[in-house]
């Protein structure tokens, strides 16, 4: 831990909380010189209490800037982890959190902008601004910070988004984080997707009491009956292919007159499989 680089970056602006909570992780982990840093975007998702996706993007975003580099990998039982060190010259480019303290134009014999605080007769150092001075009244809060970053937004996300029946959309930013972890957890943007799609059809013409809308579509995690029902048809259609196959390749080891009935497209699987040869389908009468 290096506190000359935690307060070098705890006093710059990195553009957001999600942002200047993951650089303040890793300038927890650095040198005193920025480097030496080497930890999973796992653990630091797991550490930052954020979702593996906004990690991978936000370190993308600060290699991209120049904020960090990569300085080499190390070896560990999965592979390897990256090394980084944080750009300190790029970091100390940033706009300052807050004003630099307010100067004075004259030393000699100063004039008292504001009244002294303390005792008079052994004086200690008061607050050096009125209660009531500009700079000690803070702002107040806005919707939006200045130079706050956008929400991203994922071009798989928009087109789910998009996807979704137009008169049950509601609260976007919450779909959207629900879909961010799941996608961190393996889950495929193209999966959600097609149970975004199949339920839009299925539903269709079904009144605004009978559906759900987006934001409860995303909690109750309904992409998953979807998929499990496709995984099953698949698995069924597998089984029902591999018994028909199973069928094709007894009829022509026993040249049965059924042959006439095989397609080619079951041949062509048969051989390749190696469970019948050229020489077989000759005997069996098989012209292809």
């Amino acid at each position: 831990m290096s506190f000359h680089v935690t307060s070098t970056c705890t006093l710059r602006k990195f553009g957001s909380a999600t942002r200047k909570q993951i650089i303040s992780f890793l300038a927890d982990k650095a040198s005193d010189d920025g480097s030496g840093i080497w930890c999973s975007k796992g653990t630091i998702a797991q550490s930052t209490e954020l979702s593996k996706s906004t990690v991978k993007r936000t370190i993308t975003q600060f290699l991209n800037e120049g904020i960090i580099l990569e300085t080499g990998k190390r070896s560990n039982s999965r592979g390897y982890t990256v090394e980084y060190r944080i750009n300190l010259d790029q970091v100390a480019q940033l706009p300052l959190t807050k004003e630099l303290p307010e100067t004075t134009g004259v030393t000699v014999n100063p004039v008292q902008h504001e009244p002294r605080r303390g005792s008079t007769v052994h004086p200690q150092g008061g607050s050096p601004r009125t209660p009531n001075h500009p700079l000690t009244i803070p702002k107040p809060p806005t919707r939006k910070r200045d130079g706050a970053e956008e929400v991203f937004s994922s071009k798989e996300f928009e087109t789910v988004w998009g996807a979704f029946p137009e008169d049950r959309r509601r609260n976007k930013e919450t779909c959207q984080q629900i879909f961010e972890e799941a996608i961190s957890q393996e889950v495929t943007p193209e999966d959600i997707l097609a149970a975004v799609q199949t339920y839009a059809q299925t539903t269709a013409g079904y009144t605004r009491g009978k559906v759900k809308f987006s934001d409860n579509w995303f909690r109750s995690t309904s992409w998953v009956e979807h998929v499990t029902a496709r995984n099953e048809a698949e698995k069924s259609n597998a089984l029902v292919l591999q018994d028909s196959l199973e069928r094709c390749k007894s009829w022509i080891s026993n040249r049965s007159s059924m042959c006439a009935h095989i397609s080619k497209a079951q041949i062509e699987a048969l051989i390749a499989k190696g469970d019948v040869t050229q020489t077989m389908l000759i005997s069996a009468g098989i012209r292809q």
